[in-house]
Parts: C-alpha cells; structure tokens; sequence
C-alpha cells in the first residue's frame, strides 16, 4: 500500500490485523477506482 500511495494513490484504511488472520487495507487509486488489498496466510491458491 505504500507503493500506491507514493504513487498518487490515497490510503481509505490503513491495513490491519483481520479477525481470519491476514491483513486488509483500502484505498483510492488517483483515477477514483477504491480498492481493498488483502493478504490471507492460510490461502494457498495451488490447492
């Protein structure tokens, strides 16, 4: 999140700790697109 925000992009909610154990955050990228960026530590997409 640090990257799109040095980009232009405006930090909605700063990522934190989620009750499923990873991380979320949100924010707006400078053409008005919101986003939310998650991390899931038990997700394994090769399954």
């Amino acid at each position: 999140m640090s990257q799109a925000e040095s980009a232009g992009a405006s930090i909605l909610k700063a990522a934190e700790d989620t009750f499923w154990g990873g991380y979320a955050g949100y924010l707006q990228d400078p053409d008005g697109h919101m986003w939310e960026v998650a991390w899931n530590p038990q997700w394994n997409p090769e399954e």
